[in-house]
């Protein structure tokens, strides 16, 4: 009897302790988009380093979150008006002198046919018009080992 006691008493005390530190999904998954957002915190991007097995094939795979503001292919000086705010990623390799606009939120940024050597990959968070939202870019260096195959493009002809 004793035992069976103990073990109910677990057991309920295993449920309530579950319940106090489950977190809410606007915890998880931020603000509803049906309700206006007062006083907005700044948004924030966070980027992981490469992964290996990437690199090992001269593909850059870096994930990424961002907090306080939503990825989407929503553009324009009327979608700086949105809350929850919007905006997207610009990404710039080697410090070339263009880049691209990514609004795809699919946590991980992918660029492949890195040839050995060190690279770097800046990664900004802007808004729905392109403007850089300050101090969110991160720059992320790695190097693409020399045992990486060298990947040729081929065309149709």
């Amino acid at each position: 009897m004793t035992l069976i006691k103990t073990l109910a008493a677990t057991a309920a005390a295993t449920v309530l302790a579950t319940g106090a530190i489950a977190q809410s999904a606007k915890e998880i998954r931020g603000a509803s988009p049906y309700v206006a957002i007062e006083n907005e915190p700044a948004p924030r991007l966070i980027v992981d380093p490469p992964l290996p097995e990437g690199l090992a094939q001269g593909v850059f795979w870096a994930q990424y979150r961002v907090e306080n503001l939503h990825i989407a292919p929503v553009f324009g000086a009327g979608a700086l008006q949105v809350s929850p705010r919007v905006g997207h990623l610009h990404i710039i390799v080697d410090d070339l002198p263009w880049w691209w606009a990514d609004a795809s939120d699919n946590n991980t940024v992918d660029i492949a046919g890195f040839p050995p050597g060190k690279h770097k990959v800046k990664i900004a968070l802007v808004d729905a018009n392109h403007n850089f939202v300050p101090g969110q870019m991160v720059t992320v260096p790695f190097t693409v080992p020399d045992s990486a195959p060298t990947q040729h493009i081929h065309t149709a002809e």
